[in-house]
């Protein structure tokens, strides 16, 4: 199993609520409420740790109320390696219906000034110059807080990358475009973020996989691209492929990204086959859409979801073999 680092620059506490269907306006009652540290970093991480390997997490964590995450990481069985500075960490409210639409509802986040982010950068420096620590690869995850802008983003992607390390990256609008230039490894956006990044509208599963493949030609490896119930787009050089996900009642879609994300970054560093790999990622995402929280790799039908996966290539490529 593998080393692997993810940062959090923004977390947040996340409040899921779960209810018959949201009135504006009016009284609301809740089916359940669960209060949970989160953010893409994190959450990416659980599902990492899940499946044996070695996480550590970092980024900031505000620290007047810390407490959460620290229970969170410890029952993870995750390494904590957050900087903590003055305030508290956002939470943000996450309301799923029974229909399935969730609405979100975000803070902005602490406020990172020069003088952290440079502290920041100093630690990574320091964890990829040492051979006992240095991860197999990074992942970051989610929006920026106030006081980081998408350049900066975009001078961390190219600093790790100036390491030798693998970066994969997960976040949306200026953030993403900034993040495409300075060569990262992977980026997963879903098919509005990928819309946003072509600059026009992809209403049609043809107009996705030109997205995808010109997103491919920037120089990013391992394109993947998350539509929902249409399934998942993946193009790297081992071919372009897509999965369709198996029919499953949904909950709440909050975690089924980051979900995929590690399924994904679980194959590649296991070197498995690409449709292994992608079947795997996808089964599980769909897993995690019918509960609040992230995908469950201990489920009892996960083998069975990834039976009903539809995993099929799109171009006639040589494969070439496993990931690794």
């Amino acid at each position: 199993m593998a080393n692997i680092l993810t940062l959090s620059l923004n977390p947040a506490l996340d409040l899921a609520i779960s209810l018959p269907r949201l009135a504006l306006g009016q009284v609301n009652r809740t089916d359940a409420t669960h209060l949970v540290a989160a953010g893409k970093g994190v959450n990416v991480a659980r599902v990492l740790a899940a499946l044996g390997h070695q996480v550590r997490v970092s980024g900031f964590l505000g620290a007047d109320n810390d407490g959460p995450f620290l229970r969170a990481f410890e029952a993870m069985g995750v390494s904590d390696d957050f900087l903590r500075v003055a305030g508290e960490t956002r939470i943000n409210a996450k309301v799923a219906e029974h229909d399935g639409r969730v609405t979100d509802i975000n803070g902005p986040g602490v406020e990172i000034d020069a003088t952290a982010f440079a502290a920041l950068l100093e630690r990574l420096d320091a964890l990829a110059g040492d051979p006992a620590q240095r991860p197999d690869a990074v992942l970051i995850g989610g929006s920026l807080p106030p006081g980081v802008a998408a350049e900066d983003l975009a001078a961390l992607v190219v600093r790790l990358r100036g390491h030798g390390l693998p970066v994969w990256v997960d976040t949306s609008g200026a953030a993403l475009r900034a993040t495409i230039g300075a060569g990262p490894t992977a980026v997963k956006p879903n098919e509005l973020e990928l819309a946003d990044w072509a600059g026009r509208a992809l209403d049609t599963p043809s107009e996705r996989l030109t997205a995808a493949l010109r997103l491919h030609a920037t120089g990013v490896e391992e394109a993947l691209i998350s539509a929902g119930a249409e399934g998942v787009l993946w193009v790297s050089r081992r071919g372009t492929w897509l999965a369709t996900p198996p029919r499953v009642a949904v909950a709440s879609t909050v975690g089924a990204g980051d979900t995929l994300v590690a399924g994904m970054l679980h194959g590649v560093l296991e070197g498995h086959e690409p449709q292994q790999a992608l079947g795997f990622a996808t089964a599980l995402s769909a897993e995690s859409v019918r509960h609040v929280g992230v995908g469950n790799v201990h489920a009892e039908d996960l083998s069975s979801l990834q039976q009903q996966t539809r995993v099929r290539r799109l171009d006639d490529v040589d494969s070439g073999g496993a990931l690794a």
